[in-house]
């Protein structure tokens, strides 16, 4: 199975996305979005840079933990990852990115 993104909105009205590989795990998670174009805007972007291994920050959690945010051409943050056990993991998860973010197809829950 194909990943794919899931677009979502909030009970505060804000709208999101995660993308999920194909097993359904969520790999990315956006920031909240006032309207949901700018959510769709923020899929375009993440499927346009998520093949570039080079948009990728590997950073570490205040409590050690490994985890990765996706960066625009313009340097700004247009998604993040959950938190791993390990450094590995975390590459991992990269790898899912970079082989599920151009190709994903988007699901719309927000109706």
């Amino acid at each position: 199975m194909a990943g794919k993104f899931e677009l979502k909105k909030s009970r505060n009205g804000k709208f999101h996305f995660n993308l999920l590989a194909g097993n359904g795990q969520v790999i990315l998670s956006s920031e909240m979005y006032e309207a949901k174009a700018s959510a769709v805007n923020g899929i375009a972007s993440v499927q346009k840079n998520g093949g570039d291994a080079a948009r990728y920050d590997r950073l570490t959690g205040k409590d050690g933990s490994p985890y990765f945010v996706l960066k625009a051409t313009n340097g700004q943050v247009i998604g993040q990852s959950q938190m791993y056990s390990g450094e590995a993991a975390r590459d991992n998860g990269i790898q899912s990115c970079i082989g599920n973010a151009p190709g994903a197809s988007t699901d719309d829950q927000t109706a």
